[in-house]
């Protein structure tokens, strides 16, 4: 479904005459943040009218024309928003160097509509992707601590002391890094591994695997379930896609205003 965002008149006319700058555009078309957009001009990868841009301070009026990777890019008041159970083998990534299989081989939709947040090539599940850009980066700034939950795998069968651990955090992930507490609690065990579903706040890199491989278990398998309130259809098998209801839409937006909320606080 869409959802239709008209800007207001006069705010409109301003930035038809001024224009506003390209690594703002690009991250308003959904694409990346503008901290990304930034990178790829540095990269090349950004024309506009046919012609390299070499600086992010550029400006775009509504007469421009702006590619990335030599696709149109352009603003829409009419936002997409998907819910996709991603396949294990497949990297969240609009292009690889070394030529593996992508999720956006696998999707119809266009080219800003981007992944918020990613899953790993060896994981699966639960993944949105939106051109809302403003909505993409609410939802993945750790300042709102948005939740998701993830079904595991694991090698061996975690003891009390190991649980109390992860459910507080500061477990040393390598590099520095330090992890988050967890909410934790083991759905099952047979002989030499064990189910376990946990909750986090935010999404680092191979925060799991590597937090779960500090304290002794390798991870085998690795499902999101959930994010934020959207939770992963049964009925949605791998590879499988569908529109959000305006209704699930709606909550996200809540649950955005609800948490920026109570990071003011």
């Amino acid at each position: 479904m869409t959802i239709n965002n008209k800007p207001d008149q006069t705010t409109q006319k301003i930035a038809e005459v001024q224009g506003e700058r390209i690594n703002r555009y690009i991250a308003s078309c959904g694409l990346c943040s503008r901290r990304e957009a930034d990178r790829w001009i540095e990269a090349g990868r950004v024309s506009m009218n046919g012609e390299a841009v070499q600086q992010p301070g550029v400006r775009v009026s509504a007469h421009d024309s702006v590619k990335v990777d030599g696709k149109l890019i352009s603003k829409s008041d009419e936002k997409t928003y998907i819910i996709y159970n991603k396949p294990k083998g497949l990297l969240c990534s609009r292009r690889d160097d070394k030529k593996r299989p992508l999720i956006y081989d696998k999707l119809d939709i266009p080219a800003n509509v981007q992944s918020i947040g990613r899953l790993d090539m060896d994981s699966e599940g639960l993944l949105l992707l939106t051109d809302d850009g403003a909505l993409a980066q609410e939802l993945m700034h750790p300042r709102n601590k948005i939740p998701r939950q993830y079904r595991v795998r694991i090698v061996g069968q975690p003891d009390f002391e190991t649980l109390a651990k992860l459910r507080a955090g500061g477990i040393d992930m390598g590099d520095g890094d330090m992890s988050d507490a967890w909410e934790v609690i083991v759905s099952s065990e047979s002989k030499g591994h064990s189910w376990i579903t946990l909750t986090i706040h935010r999404g680092r890199w191979r925060e799991v695997r590597r937090t779960l491989k500090a304290v002794g278990h390798e991870v085998r398998r690795l499902m999101r379930v959930r994010f934020g309130n959207l939770g992963l259809d049964v009925e949605l098998r791998p590879g499988q896609w569908r529109t959000l209801k305006a209704k699930e839409v709606q909550g996200l937006q809540k649950l955005i205003k609800t948490t920026s909320k109570k990071a003011q606080k």
